[in-house]
């Protein structure tokens, strides 16, 4: 394949991944199980934060399936941009995910959830 064809096909792949808009993350805790919700949120693949969210946003707003009104995030560190991390975290994650879910789940097996890129640093979470 040329170089020309291999990079129409990146571009090609790019674009696709945009246009979809929703994608599958996994609930996470931090290994304390605080009844706050304190220590609970989301994690997101590398693919999925690199094609959704901008490293120029100081945060992201979430809405929670079934929830009232909006949580904003900060995603302005360093962690959430490292290979390792890519957390969004908020106490208000943790009571949705225990109102929704039976927590702790089992060892290893943390919830598929839906998220949705709404606009801009705007993002939707619902039951997969």
């Amino acid at each position: 394949m040329d170089k020309t064809k291999g990079k129409i096909l990146e571009i090609f792949k790019d674009v696709r991944l945009k246009m979809k808009k929703k994608f599958i993350v996994s609930a996470w805790n931090n290994g304390r199980h605080h009844p706050t919700g304190a220590g609970y949120g989301i994690k997101i693949k590398i693919k999925d934060r690199n094609a959704y969210f901008d490293e120029k946003w100081k945060h992201v707003i979430l809405i929670l399936e079934g929830r009232y009104g909006e949580i904003r995030i900060n995603i302005d560190k360093d962690s959430f941009w490292d290979p390792v991390c890519r957390e969004l975290c908020h106490r208000e994650i943790g009571i949705w995910l225990r109102d929704n879910f039976e927590i702790p789940w089992k060892k290893g097996r943390p919830y598929k959830l839906a998220m949705e890129h709404i606009i801009d640093n705007r993002f939707s979470i619902k039951r997969k």
